[in-house]
């Protein structure tokens, strides 16, 4: 995989636009003066997150003798089924979130790094030829990107409305269906060699 391409789909999977809903109603408890502040903690954490998983995760997986096969298809699985409510999100939404200020729980974890992205990530280190360090620089364009759309977040929501974000979400779920049916695919191959 090259770098755009895995930047490309880590980006969709942290899919930031589906994200600011929920990060403009999570922070709207939040004082004004200490909402960019503890929206760029939670970016940091998620970040870390992410970069601790791509680096140590396959040595958990190698612990639990899985193979790499089988990760791609349970990556493809998930995947698809994140997208499947990327597309058609359940109704009432994901939840009413804590009063008071938010810490790793909802917005680091798992809206920015969640188990859509840690099995992308797993997948990505997982196929063969990977580049760990090629890896780490795609998470970064990618969480970058996210973290300037998040930033943006009060401002999007205004400009682009709920119907706007909606419509931006459900492309991205769409072309996340396709890389998932890929990805089991791909796995499905290998196993069958």
């Amino acid at each position: 995989m090259t770098f755009s391409s895995a930047a490309i789909l880590l980006f969709l999977v942290m899919d930031p636009l589906g994200n600011v809903p929920l990060f403009v109603s999570a922070l709207s408890r939040v004082a004004p003066a200490r909402r960019t502040r503890v929206l760029v903690r939670e970016l940091v954490i998620a970040l870390v997150a992410l970069l601790a998983f791509l680096f140590f995760g396959r040595s958990v997986v190698g612990l639990l003798g899985i193979r790499e096969e089988s990760i791609s298809i349970a990556g493809g699985i998930v995947l698809f089924l994140i997208s499947l409510r990327m597309l058609f999100p359940p109704p009432g939404g994901a939840g009413e979130a804590d009063a008071g200020e938010p810490f790793v729980v909802p917005l680091a974890i798992p809206l920015v790094a969640g188990p859509s992205a840690l099995a992308t990530l797993l997948l990505l280190a997982g196929q063969e030829g990977a580049r760990p360090g090629l890896l780490a620089a795609a998470l970064g364009a990618a969480w970058l990107a996210s973290s300037l759309i998040l930033l943006a977040s009060p401002l999007l929501h205004r400009a682009l409305g709920e119907r706007g974000l909606v419509a931006f979400e459900r492309l991205a779920g769409l072309l996340l269906v396709a890389l998932a049916v890929q990805m089991f695919l791909d796995g499905l191959a290998v196993h069958l060699r």
